[in-house]
């Protein structure tokens, strides 16, 4: 009987079962589709925190590599050029800040993965239909080609995606939020536009799709992603059939010859669940919330997820830490819900404003940004995903003489404090200490100045086994180290 369940064949639901394995926690992947469905970009922009968990189970080098990072992004109103960011990266990680790359080659890289994890077993066609919890584990009711089947594990992770309201509903959840109006054309076309693989373009309002925005990515290969906003009664079939789409798609790369790739409409959702646990369930990524894409916070956040269960489950599966420990992954990864939604929800309010009062302001904002840097400033077309900072949690130690001071400016990372991911430093010996910390051993990892040259002299870094940071106490304390320590696996 495997230990974990997992539900959901997506990246987030493969990168949990490859961490569960990497723990010795034995695993089955359960998926309803008969096969892996390679198809479209969806997911492209793979932030590197996230990049980073890949790594710890031998993927991120690959995904970094293969993927395209863009330097310079341009923001545009009604054709004029408003400003150019230029994206600096410190060189302190090995990774780059993010990498586009397709969903569908991501997963084709974690499977490749899985199918050389001995621990973990992908199942297709099976179709979760019912869970039945007891004290001692969970059944999972499922239909298979071959009849219906029951499955018995300790624990279920959900990664069903968003469209999992049967599972949702047996678990008594809820799925609050609202969904907008306006529709999102997608296209990912092949063709040649020197100069723009390496830049983002964000249009507002352009002549050419008025009142609405137009979003293009580079991706690897000569492919670029375009986003539309459209009308809520745009209606796909019916602009390819007259000769629309083509149309639309002439007026970003004028006589250029195209391939058209893949292409799909879809509103956006702004949702959440408003528990995580549900007895021995966890739920993850669309499973358990839903944002705009923009700020690419929907992948990202539900990898951050996958990572902060599965080392949860690995400690409750070994003996190591009370079921109690399951309770914090509701309180951190909630949490981390909520502030991704408030931040996909202010960009969707300056993109899609539905008052005349957000009109007003995103009317005078970019009428102004072109010359005025305090406007700039406020253009919103999507702050990129961020690690949550695990600050109010029960399982870090707070120190006032290490406070947490807000999210510093662009392209800077939050001194090392309570909460905060781990700066991505080094030992003494070379070993990243970001990896050390992932390391599936019992104890969690304690770092000084003698180790590790970053941590000031004096001082220690308490780390949790997803890299954040537990601690930051004074050397000499030793029993608050320890405290410390019982307390970032959940043992007090």
């Amino acid at each position: 009987m495997p230990a974990v369940i997992v539900v959901g064949a997506g990246p987030v639901g493969q990168t949990a079962a490859l961490l569960l394995a990497r723990w010795g926690v034995p695993v089955v992947v359960l998926d309803a589709r008969p096969a892996r469905d390679v198809v479209g970009s969806r997911a492209i922009v793979q932030q590197r925190d996230v990049i980073d968990i890949w790594d710890a189970v031998g993927v991120g080098r690959r995904i970094a590599d293969e993927g395209l990072t863009w330097r310079t992004a341009r923001t545009y109103h009604r054709g004029r050029e408003l400003f150019a960011v230029d994206f600096v990266d410190s060189g302190r990680s090995p990774f780059p800040p993010f990498a586009n790359v397709s969903q569908a080659r991501t997963e084709e890289l974690l499977d490749e993965r899985l199918a050389r994890t001995p621990l973990a077993e992908v199942r297709w066609g099976h179709r979760v239909v019912g869970l039945e919890q007891d004290d001692e584990g969970v059944t999972v009711v499922c239909e298979t080609p071959a009849g219906e089947r029951l499955l018995r594990a300790s624990h279920v992770l959900a990664c069903a995606g968003a469209r999992a309201d049967t599972l949702r509903r047996d678990l008594g959840l809820t799925f609050d939020g609202e969904t907008f109006d306006d529709q999102f054309l997608i296209c990912d076309l092949r063709t040649d536009l020197p100069g723009w693989e390496t830049e983002r373009r964000f249009h507002f309002d352009p002549v050419w799709n008025p009142g609405r925005q137009v979003l293009v990515h580079p991706c690897p290969g000569g492919t670029f992603r375009v986003d539309w906003q459209v009308a809520p009664s745009f209606d796909l079939a019916r602009e390819e059939a007259c000769g629309g789409l083509d149309r639309r798609i002439r007026q970003i790369v004028g006589d250029r010859p195209y391939e058209l790739v893949w292409r799909s409409v879809y509103r956006f959702s702004s949702r959440v669940v408003p528990q995580m646990r549900v007895g021995r369930v966890l739920l993850a990524g669309d499973c358990a919330h839903l944002m705009s894409p923009f700020g690419a916070r929907g992948l990202n956040s539900g990898v951050q997820d996958a990572e902060n269960a599965a080392w949860k489950l690995a400690y409750v599966h070994h003996g190591w830490s009370p079921e109690s420990l399951l309770d914090t992954y509701h309180t951190e990864r909630h949490a981390a819900a909520l502030e991704n939604l408030a931040v996909a929800g202010a960009t969707m309010r300056f993109l899609v404003p539905r008052t005349d009062d957000e009109r007003r302001h995103r009317h005078d904002v970019l009428s102004r940004a072109a010359t005025d840097p305090a406007a700039r400033a406020l253009v919103d077309s999507g702050r990129l995903a961020e690690p949550f900072w695990y600050t109010d949690s029960p399982l870090t130690t707070p120190n006032p003489r290490y406070p947490v001071t807000g999210r510093p400016p662009r392209g800077r990372t939050h001194p090392p404090a309570p909460g905060v991911l781990v700066p991505d430093v080094q030992t003494r010996d070379g070993t990243r200490v970001r990896a050390l910390a992932r390391r599936p051993t019992f104890d969690p990892v304690v770092v000084d100045h003698a180790e590790v040259p970053a941590v000031p002299d004096g001082q220690v870094w308490v780390l949790r086994p997803d890299a954040h940071l537990a601690a930051v106490l004074d050397a000499a304390d030793t029993a608050a180290i320890g405290a410390a320590a019982l307390r970032a696996v959940g043992n007090v």
